[in-house]
């Protein structure tokens, strides 16, 4: 059996497809798809840059269907894309906690603790379990709002996010 260039096309395939398995964004798998379809056509006989521009195309076009059409078809209901740092979580109530090893005062979003300074204040320390509300980042610091009853009469306690 000789070595085909479709044959590097396929590892190339094979390794951008379970390379999607750690990622879940479907552009991977997408590109992997499309490296599959060239060598398909690199079975045709046709030369490198032919190749180039055909893995192009296909990559034109799988990877915007990835996105937009398979990947939001195997995300949970409710959630919203992006990530943490993003500006999803903007606006979310949370409260506070201290972390064990150094005492520093923090809230925790999708799992990660964040250190925290109030906008208006600076203030960095705050008691556990205060209610704040998340406004964006600086850095790796959450940047919160401290709520008032004037501001937020209406503020419904199930919004508040307390992680263990």
């Amino acid at each position: 059996m000789d070595w085909n260039p479709a044959y590097t096309w396929l590892v190339l395939a094979l390794l951008l497809s379970l390379g999607e398995l750690m990622s879940g964004a479907m552009v991977l798998l997408a590109l992997g798809i499309a490296a599959a379809l060239t060598a398909a056509v690199t079975t045709l006989g046709l030369s490198l840059p032919w190749q180039i521009l055909s893995m192009g195309i296909f990559t034109g076009i799988l990877v915007p269907i990835g996105i937009w059409v398979i990947r939001p078809r195997f995300s949970p209901r409710g959630v919203a894309y992006g990530t943490t740092g993003t500006g999803v979580e903007k606006g979310n109530y949370y409260y506070t906690l201290r972390r064990d090893f150094d005492g520093a005062t923090g809230i925790k979003i999708n799992g990660d603790f964040y250190r925290l300074r109030v906008i208006d204040t600076g203030t960095t320390e705050l008691p556990p379990d205060t209610s704040v509300i998340f406004q964006r980042f600086e850095g790796t610091t959450a940047l919160v709002a401290l709520p008032s009853s004037a501001s937020n009469p209406l503020r419904d306690d199930t919004t508040l996010h307390k992680e263990p």
